[in-house]
């Protein structure tokens, strides 16, 4: 059950740097999705990292528990926010597709505040962890 989780989790991981190098590449191409990872890797590889480790938690405790989790809702919200932070980095480019005054505005404020996006994602991967952790820890006490 453990392995099992550790690979679930690993996956989790590998499939959010997939979503975020797939999504710059379509926006702004491959050479500028290297860029970008090379500049802000540590964030990235980071909030990948966090998210795994939550999808390896709750996959673990969804196994040991044969039901379902409310520990599922943390898991979500923390991993769409890892992903809207690392995509955050390069949405400034997404002005390039989409030259609307209203989505310009937004990327361009996001583009302002991606390091800020990136700590907030961090921020909440811990929670996430945090959460589902304690979960772990209250079922294995019965």
């Amino acid at each position: 059950m453990i392995l099992k989780s550790i690979l679930t989790g690993m996956a989790g991981a590998s499939g959010l740097l997939g979503l975020y190098f797939s999504i710059l590449t379509v926006v702004s191409g491959w050479a500028f999705a290297l860029s970008q990872f090379g500049s802000f890797w540590h964030f990235i590889v980071s909030l990948a990292l966090g998210f795994g480790i939550q999808v390896g938690l709750f996959s673990y405790l969804r196994r040991a528990i044969r039901s379902h989790c409310a520990s599922g809702s943390a898991l979500a919200v923390s991993g769409t926010t890892s992903t809207a932070a690392m995509i955050s980095c390069c949405a400034h480019y997404l002005t390039n597709v989409l030259p609307i005054v209203g989505v310009a505005g937004f990327v361009t404020l996001v583009a302002q505040y991606q390091v800020e996006l990136f700590w907030f994602g961090l921020v909440s991967n811990a929670g996430g962890i945090i959460y589902v952790g304690n979960k772990v820890v209250q079922l294995s006490k019965i």
